[in-house]
């Protein structure tokens, strides 16, 4: 009895298909990044009581999400422009002839913030870029 109590149990808790999947949440599939694309004045400032020094980044996103352009009169070698979780973001890298440097930045409250990372310098600089 405790057997067949068991077994009927089980059959019941058994489902015959597998759960519905929690709908996930709409990822935007607009992989131009026209919200990003263009150019920017890039604040490279060292301190941030240091008086602004700017540079240029001209962002050109492909439909594909790959990136080309320039930074810092540098051209862009190898870029992918991505969004996730309500924001907009690009990955880059510009070389100075010595080394590369990699860059990071997403766009926030009309911002671009950004670092750029020269391991060929041993640095990381945090910057903020506006139209």
């Amino acid at each position: 009895m405790i057997l067949s109590l068991l077994a009927l149990v089980l059959a019941q808790a058994s489902p015959t298909a597998p759960p519905a999947s929690p709908a996930s949440p709409a990822v935007p599939t607009d992989p131009r990044g026209s919200d990003v694309a263009g150019d920017w004045a890039v604040d490279l400032r060292v301190a941030d009581d240091a008086a602004a020094y700017t540079q240029p980044m001209v962002l050109v996103i492909a439909p594909d999400g790959t990136i080309t352009g320039s930074f810092y009169g540098s051209t862009i070698s190898s870029g992918r422009y991505g969004r996730n979780r309500g924001r907009s973001c690009v990955a880059f890298v510009t070389s100075d002839g010595m080394g590369d440097y990699q860059h990071a930045a997403c766009l926030i409250g009309g911002q671009m913030v950004g670092q750029s990372w020269a391991e060929h310098r041993q640095f990381v600089l945090p910057w903020v870029a506006s139209r």
